[in-house]
């Protein structure tokens, strides 16, 4: 066949093909869906697979962390890679936090939709009077703890009078002041309250009797550098009755009530994410290492924040079909700590700081 004939009937070929797919085209936009797929947006036709859904016909959620890509945020990466939220019909992008980033801010200002951040940190912001709303609590414990060395002599906390205590500060120490108020010492007068670095060097190197730790993080480095757990003494906040609560999810209340049905299904994919890194916390820990900036951390360390944290998540006892409520004593307990240690000035609102109604959606 020559060269001519065989280009004349590639176009052929080309014009038919294109014929067919026109008429196809007409004929499927009549196909129900089966109901188990969401649609893209409302009134469209549903997808064939949410995950193959072009990203224009996608929702799009920004999701503003609190701090830099980690196990800490397991759940959300997860979501992602595994094409949960892109299952509810979502295009999210998952914004890393850091130093200098106050998730609340970003929420108010709209450069994100949702963000995660300790609870105590949201009731100020909302005394503040930025239009701010917790739509799921994720962590149901405080990973918070003092740890220190067996030769410092501290076996209960009325042992830290005249210790040194570290804390980082910033809005980090108030379930330690509560913690010193139930034992009758006065931080400025009973006690050396220090301030911490974000390494655990200070106590490493004895400037520190008892240094602020959280359970999945400064623990684990304090484990990591030679100490051995029987070597060290630990006074849990939850044990000791002062815990706050920590990471959450909380929205703009002016984007919140326009998009309630996005916000349920952004925590419901969530939730998935988040079930699946505790059954699975070395797979989740292959997802987070792929966002996490190079050289930052080891697959060693995350893989124990993983674990650590699903204890937070889901700690013993605990039904995992709540995952997400708020409970009204658990945060009554923090915004009681915040009000009495100056963090709000006012007692929270309850009825305002937080709410189950997009938990109840998710659930459904």
């Amino acid at each position: 066949m020559s060269v001519k004939n065989r280009k004349f009937r590639g176009v052929l070929l080309m014009a038919v093909m294109a014929l067919v797919l026109s008429v196809l085209a007409g004929c499927g936009g009549n196909n129900s869906s089966s109901g188990s797929e969401p649609t893209a947006s409302a009134g469209s036709s549903a997808a064939p697979a949410a995950s193959t859904a072009p990203s224009a016909d996608l929702v799009p959620v920004k999701l503003q962390l609190k701090w830099v890509p980690q196990a800490q945020f397991a759940g959300y990466y997860v979501a992602l890679s595994k094409g949960y939220y892109k299952d509810e019909g979502l295009d999210v992008q998952i914004l890393p936090g850091g130093p200098d980033i106050v998730p609340e801010q970003q929420v108010a200002g709209g450069s994100a939709d949702i963000g995660v951040d300790w609870v105590a940190s949201l009731l100020t912001s909302q005394e503040q009077e930025m239009p701010l709303v917790q739509i799921a609590q994720i962590y149901q414990k405080s990973g918070l703890v003092l740890v220190s060395k067996k030769s410092a002599n501290i076996n209960s906390p009325a042992d830290l009078k005249g210790k040194r205590v570290g804390n980082w500060m910033g809005g980090n120490e108030f379930e330690l002041l509560a913690l010193f108020d139930k034992y009758k010492l006065d931080s400025n007068k009973d006690i050396k309250f220090t301030k911490q670095g974000f390494t655990m060097d200070q106590f490493l190197g004895g400037e520190l009797d008892a240094a602020s730790a959280m359970t999945y993080n400064e623990y684990q480095v304090v484990l990591e550098s030679g100490v051995k757990a029987e070597d060290l003494n630990v006074i849990d906040m939850n044990d000791e009755g002062v815990a706050m609560l920590e990471d959450n999810l909380f929205a703009n209340k002016e984007w919140l009530a326009a998009n309630k049905e996005t916000a349920a299904k952004f925590v419901r994919a969530s939730l998935k994410g988040w079930k699946d890194a505790i059954a699975d916390p070395a797979a989740a820990v292959d997802i987070v290492m792929e966002q996490a900036e190079a050289g930052s951390t080891t697959k060693e360390h995350q893989l124990k924040m993983m674990e650590e944290v699903a204890k937070l998540i889901q700690p013993e006892g605990f039904d995992i079909s709540k995952l997400g409520y708020t409970d009204e004593a658990a945060f009554k307990q923090t915004a009681d700590i915040a009000f009495k240690f100056g963090v709000i000035k006012k007692e929270a609102n309850l009825s305002e700081a937080y709410t189950n109604e997009i938990m109840d959606m998710a659930s459904k």
